[in-house]
């Protein structure tokens, strides 16, 4: 029996700026059907590898793969298979949220037709009825990041790459992208996604790669990663605690 092609899989990915190496050298293979969860700390290489395997920034050397073509040698056929949702990217804040939402389908060759179907289910399903007529200038940060995530689902990717999709979402709008997510998983679609939360990532994924210093230090399934241990405890155990360790006894107040 043949092993199922991966749904994306990264070989040899560097990236430099200047003198720093961001990413150096990372090898991951990400299953089909799975919940992944990509986790390091600030400054890892998290988002920098996201966007050389989504097309958002060119690698230095390496490939992407998504579901087996070559993202940077054949980008008209491996694009459309993937929906990105990037962390902080500027986007066409003078369209209403709906407008936002078929200029996507739009671009993406989709007819006007579908867009228009599409687009309602999702402002309904994210429950942001009342933004369609809204300018996404004036959308709150969570509202501005669903509207993103509407526009990366609205032609059905087989991939959904996704940086920090819950930062900023209040817990009822949460529910609601944890659950279209995972119906997106449960049928046959992968989600890939960066979070700081460890216990989110814990709550959703069966899958989790650890990133620290631009390289993966564990990767495999969420109980292989965590080896018996809370993900938080194998995570600080992986990366080590950063943190300057001062004394900061001039806080303290005394009662008097």
């Amino acid at each position: 029996m043949s092993t199922p092609t991966p749904a994306l899989e990264l070989r040899g990915l560097r990236k430099r700026f200047g003198a720093t190496e961001a990413v150096a050298g990372i090898d991951l293979t990400i299953p089909t059907h799975s919940f992944y969860g990509v986790v390091g700390p600030n400054g890892a290489g998290k988002t920098t590898t996201l966007s050389m395997a989504t097309g958002l920034l060119t690698p230095d050397s390496g490939q992407a793969l998504v579901h087996g073509i070559d993202l940077w040698a054949e980008p008209a056929r491996a694009k459309p298979l993937v929906g990105v949702l990037p962390d902080g990217l500027h986007t066409f804040d003078r369209l209403t949220g709906s407008e936002l939402i078929s200029y996507a389908g739009l671009m993406r060759g989709m007819a006007k037709e579908t867009v228009r179907e599409r687009r309602d289910d999702l402002l309904a399903a994210l429950d942001l009825d009342s933004a369609g007529s809204t300018l996404v200038t004036d959308f709150s940060a969570g509202m501005t990041k669903k509207i993103a995530l509407a526009c990366a689902l609205v032609h059905a990717p087989r991939v959904l790459v996704l940086d920090e999709p819950f930062e900023a979402v209040d817990p009822v709008s949460a529910g609601a992208i944890r659950r279209i997510l995972q119906a997106f998983v449960a049928s046959g679609g992968t989600v890939i996604m960066s979070s700081h939360v460890m216990a989110l990532v814990e709550r959703l994924c069966d899958h989790v790669a650890v990133v620290g210093g631009g390289r993966i230090l564990a990767a495999g399934t969420l109980d292989d990663v965590r080896a018996g241990q809370d993900l938080e405890d194998r995570f600080v155990g992986l990366v080590g605690d950063t943190s300057d360790q001062r004394d900061l006894s001039w806080l303290r107040h005394s009662s008097d």
